[in-house]
């Protein structure tokens, strides 16, 4: 045999084992996968990071993008990596007529890298059918797009890299009880059936992002906070009333209920991935139970959990990959504090809380961890949002601008801090800003707004109401 032969029979040999994970997280490399974001200010290396991953036991790991630097960074390590093409990448990924930008993309994106990477997966968008304002655009571009992309990679001899989306639990209609999942109206049969369509026919995953902290958060009066950290007794489980199934978890009956659905739409054998789970470990004064004490408790649970491969119980025994959120706190990330607060490390690479990813570290020999978790505001304390504690040394120019966003989004929003208004005095700019991100908070807040202001607006239970000058509250 030729040189020639011999380094392209070793090239077809590599490119062979680099693909033969299909998306499953390495048993040799580690446990569950970890999702690797990088809105944040100075983290570690791509280089680095993999070495934090390794630290941690983690099996597998996703991006949101197709980061060349964490791509090479990866190259060699033999974990297997989930890439992820933009959500406002996929309209024009889907021209039937015309699929040379599929092919321009794995060209530029993933060819160059493989098989260095182990590039196991491409998810096309991130909980793409969660932004109605796309209902007309990403929503029937996405299963064309991923066809395209799946054609692409095909082309290039890369057919052994599976072809997914993820979706939030939002893209349920009912998820309660459990046998009763069925998929939102909106997009069962114009969407959602196709998408399965193609997880079936290609042996894909339904990538689901599955958060039990925001299920219990919302209905903590009726759901046992120990239920859903893996450690409810047994007056705490359920039984599905259409089943006869115990669930001893709620993120077992969170994953069935979308087993439910697929089943519903004649589709009930195809493959479940968690593609986002967690806890976070802070937040606003408003979020129950984002602690160190909780996330800790939950993702240690969950790789024991997971080590042990138990299914859930409509599917028992079956395979299901897992991948945690998040690397890293991402201090960069709009919303709620509770955004910025899911990583198993500082920006400094120093640990949130040790875990053990793989699973197999004895819960006894994990540090204590400190300090015990404040009690929690309860329903019925009032809150509100005020300019943050950094946010009177932040650039006059950020603050002024973000005031100016907050009183023009409705009319007299901001009227009581102007001249001779009730809250005019102190007539400062931080006075006016604590005014302002309130007024709109409380106006918006039940339509999705934040009280973030790019980092500058924080919440609080401390009255920022003086004189006459009075601040609607949560309860108002």
């Amino acid at each position: 045999m030729s040189s020639s032969s011999l380094a392209a029979a070793a090239a077809a040999f590599l490119l062979a084992v680099a693909m033969s994970c299909h998306c499953h997280v390495a048993r040799g490399w580690g446990g569950l996968g970890v999702n690797y974001g990088t809105v944040a200010d100075d983290l570690p290396t791509a280089a680095r990071s993999v070495e934090l991953l390794r630290a941690a036991g983690a099996g597998a790991v996703r991006i949101y993008d197709a980061n060349a630097d964490i791509l090479r960074a990866l190259a060699g390590t033999g974990v297997p990596v989930s890439v992820t093409v933009p959500n406002d990448a996929i309209p024009s990924l889907a021209a039937a007529a015309s699929p040379a930008a599929a092919d321009e993309w794995v060209a530029r994106n993933l060819a160059p890298h493989i098989p260095a990477a182990r590039v196991v997966c491409l998810l096309v968008g991130n909980e793409v059918l969660s932004d109605r304002a796309t209902a007309g655009t990403a929503w029937p571009s996405l299963v064309p797009a991923m066809a395209n992309l799946r054609r692409a990679l095909s082309a290039r001899g890369l057919s052994r890299v599976k072809v997914g989306t993820t979706l939030a639990m939002d893209a349920l209609g009912a998820s309660y009880p459990p046998s009763a999942g069925a998929f939102r109206d909106d997009i069962a049969g114009a969407v959602v059936r196709p998408l399965l369509e193609f997880l079936n026919a290609t042996g894909s995953y339904y990538f689901v992002d599955a958060y039990p902290y925001f299920a219990w958060a919302a209905n903590h009066r009726s759901i046992s906070l120990d239920y859903a950290l893996f450690q409810g007794e047994a007056s705490t489980h359920y039984v599905d009333p259409g089943t006869g199934l115990t669930y001893t978890n709620l993120f077992d009956q969170m994953l069935d209920a979308v087993v439910a659905a697929m089943a519903r739409l004649g589709y009930g054998n195809v493959k479940l991935a968690v593609s986002e789970t967690g806890w976070p470990t802070a937040g606003d004064a408003d979020e129950l139970g984002a602690n160190v004490h909780n996330a800790a408790t939950y993702n240690r649970n969950l790789a024991a959990r997971m080590a042990k491969n138990p299914g859930t119980p409509a599917r028992p025994g079956a395979e299901i990959p897992v991948f945690l959120f998040s690397l890293y706190n991402e201090n960069r990330k709009p919303g709620p504090g509770t955004e910025r607060h899911w990583g198993l490390y500082y920006p400094n690479a120093t640990w949130v809380y040790e875990v053990d990813l793989a699973g197999r570290r004895p819960a006894a020999s994990y540090p204590p961890l400190a300090p015990t978790p404040p009690a929690p505001v309860q329903d019925g304390t009032p809150v509100w949002c005020v300019l943050a504690a950094g946010g009177e040394a932040a650039n006059d120019t950020a603050v002024t601008a973000a005031v100016e966003y907050a009183c023009r989004q409705r009319s007299g929003t901001c009227a009581a801090i102007e001249a001779g208004g009730e809250c005019n005095q102190p007539d400062t700019l931080a006075a006016h800003a604590s005014y302002a991100f309130n007024a709109y908070w409380q106006l918006f807040r039940k339509a999705g707004g934040t009280c973030y202001f790019n980092g500058l607006a924080e919440k609080t239970t401390k009255d920022p109401s003086h004189g006459s000058c009075k601040f609607i509250s949560s309860l108002d």
